[in-house]
């Protein structure tokens, strides 16, 4: 009854980038958890986005930045290792700049003809660039210099290449990666590691609509398609491909998940489908605590979210807080995030704040480091809003009692983000 199945074709076209290696960033054993793939694979587009004037602060994008002007720095005194120059080609895919990661990685290809990542990093941001067959070029060597763990990712990578290479009529449909339809009737016929390969060709291409797409059709091929309805919706929203053809696979997967949703919590468990997840989140790095904010005691201070996700709990209950986190302890702070309320009232005084919304609260709660309880001001009551709001109020962190919320704000006030 829950299953949706369809081959539509998007007419649109994509911003698309390509894989890519970058030491800084650690992939774990794939496929990751829905909810943590999907915010680092965010996390990783937004590095991309320059901010609006007069918008928070990126952190990460920042923390990128700044890496790549060290690189640029160390190479204007000396020439940079074969490991350096695929660092700073990476950095500059990150943050849009293909052209320059192309000057960057050509140089380094000529100086380190048999560096891997170099080698693939180049195939990357000819992609971006829009030269096909350049990528491809790059690509058939990468796949020569890989080692074990990455050749069959490479030859996925290059595959794709190939098959956008051939799409003469730019019809822009999720590519045809496994050449067979990806739905819950071939679901036995589709390689097993096919979400592994299809999640991390969108970690290099988190700007790529077409993987997204496919993503979504993998998870209700997997008898997933609540994951497959919201990530239709980000296919439809976030990346703007409003085409009949795109609305009806979001229409036909919502449906699909709505009837789910009138179920009973507990019969929920039944549809998360067959995948047999191997990490929680998919990319690891460490934060640079020399980008962060100088902490204003009568001020109001940014409060990151990746601050907050540098915070472990150990058994019995000893949680362990990043020291800029510490030291807000008390202090006035402002983030934005998505309200997720605790009753079913339209008026609340309290609720928790969570970084990106999320669809089912009992198959999807984000981990206790990724929840504030938010205390609104005087007892007075706020409207629950859909959209990002932003919280300003005074951090309480909470290292005593394993029954209450890591960290609260309290006396909050709440308005629309800047």
């Amino acid at each position: 009854m829950f299953r949706a199945a369809s081959s539509l074709v998007l007419i649109l076209p994509v911003v698309c980038q390509a894989g890519l290696h970058y030491s800084a960033e650690t992939v774990a054993e794939l496929p990751s958890q829905w909810r943590g793939f999907l915010l680092d694979h965010r996390a990783l587009r937004n590095i991309g986005m320059p901010p609006a004037a007069g918008a928070e602060l990126h952190l990460l994008r920042e923390q990128y930045v700044e890496s790549a002007n060290k690189l640029e720095a160390i190479a204007k005194k000396q020439a940079l290792t074969a490991d350096e120059a695929a660092d700073l080609g990476a950095l500059h895919v990150r943050l849009g700049r293909p052209g320059k990661a192309i000057e960057v990685l050509r140089k380094a290809q000529r100086d380190y003809p048999s560096h891997f990542r170099s080698a693939a990093n180049l195939g990357t941001a000819w992609q971006i660039q829009g030269d096909l067959n350049e990528a491809s070029r790059s690509l058939q060597e990468a796949v020569k210099l890989a080692p074990g763990r990455w050749k069959p990712l490479e030859e996925a990578h290059l595959k794709l290449v190939r098959l956008r290479l051939k799409d003469t009529k730019n019809a822009l449909s999720p590519d045809d990666l496994f050449g067979i339809p990806v739905d819950p009737t071939t679901r036995k016929k589709l390689p097993g590691d096919d979400l592994a390969i299809v999640q991390q060709l969108a970690l290099w291409m988190p700007g790529d609509g077409r993987l997204l797409w496919l993503l979504g059709e993998l998870a209700n091929a997997h008898g997933d398609v609540r994951t497959a309805a919201a990530i239709m919706e980000g296919v439809v929203s976030e990346f703007a491909l409003t085409t009949p053809e795109a609305r009806a696979k979001r229409k036909l997967f919502r449906a699909a998940a709505d009837e789910i949703g009138k179920l009973p919590d507990s019969e929920h468990a039944k549809y998360r489908g067959d995948i047999a997840f191997k990490s929680i989140r998919p990319v690891g790095r460490t934060l640079d605590s020399t980008l962060l904010s100088e902490i204003r005691p009568e001020g109001i201070n940014p409060l990151p979210w990746v601050v907050l996700s540098e915070t472990t709990v150990e058994k019995p209950f000893r949680p362990r807080f990043h020291k800029h986190l510490q030291q807000l302890d008390g202090k006035k702070v402002s983030l934005t995030g998505f309200m997720q309320p605790v009753t079913m009232d339209i008026e609340v005084s309290g609720f928790l704040l969570i970084e990106y919304p999320i669809g089912c609260w009992f198959c999807e709660t984000p981990e206790p480091a990724g929840l504030l309880y938010i205390e609104i001001a005087g007892g007075k009551t706020v409207p629950v809003k859909r959209g990002r709001v932003k919280v300003e109020g005074t951090l309480k962190l909470n290292s005593s009692d394993p029954e209450d919320f890591l960290y609260t704000i309290i006396r909050a006030s709440i308005r629309d983000p800047d």
